[in-house]
């Protein structure tokens, strides 16, 4: 009887640990899209917690520095590594990206502070959700610049 009651106690705390480990994975998992993957999904993507990548358009950058909202359009970058370097690098993607007008584009939407590299053809690295109204709402903003870093290479190898 003690035996039975011990392995009904282990067997439900079992069940306990396995049930919150899946409900918390399940309720932080997010999605790497690229943008072009995104508007495929459709009404399927609303709602759903993100991470997204695409190149900054510059002159879609709008800042208020009262509320803190910053509003601009990422163009689509591929998301797989060997394509980006097939065609080229980062910066060359980045700026195809920017300069190509028949590329899928999305607005971002992000409250905080304006990142110093906020710039025309940056990758921008974004969590957020896509909005009802088609709209991307950042939570984390990364930025990635990659011709500032380029410049930089060949002063730091001849060191």
């Amino acid at each position: 009887m003690q035996r039975s009651k011990f392995l009904i106690g282990g067997v439900l705390i079992l069940v306990a640990v396995v049930f919150l480990i899946f409900t918390s994975t399940s309720a932080s998992a997010q999605y790497f899209m690229t943008i072009d993957e995104l508007a495929d999904e459709g009404p399927a993507a609303v709602g759903r917690s993100l991470k997204l990548s695409g190149a900054v358009i510059g002159d879609t950058i709008q800042y208020d520095p009262q509320s803190l909202t910053l509003t601009f359009e990422v163009a689509h970058v591929p998301g797989d590594n060997a394509d980006i370097e097939a065609q080229g690098g980062l910066a060359k993607v980045l700026h195809d990206a920017v300069v190509d007008p028949n590329r899928n584009r999305i607005q971002v939407v992000f409250v905080g502070p304006k990142p110093d590299l906020l710039r025309d053809e940056a990758q921008a690295i974004m969590t957020g959700k896509l909005g009802e109204d088609g709209i991307f709402y950042a939570e984390e903003l990364l930025l990635k610049c990659p011709t500032k870093y380029e410049e930089a290479v060949p002063d730091q190898a001849g060191n």
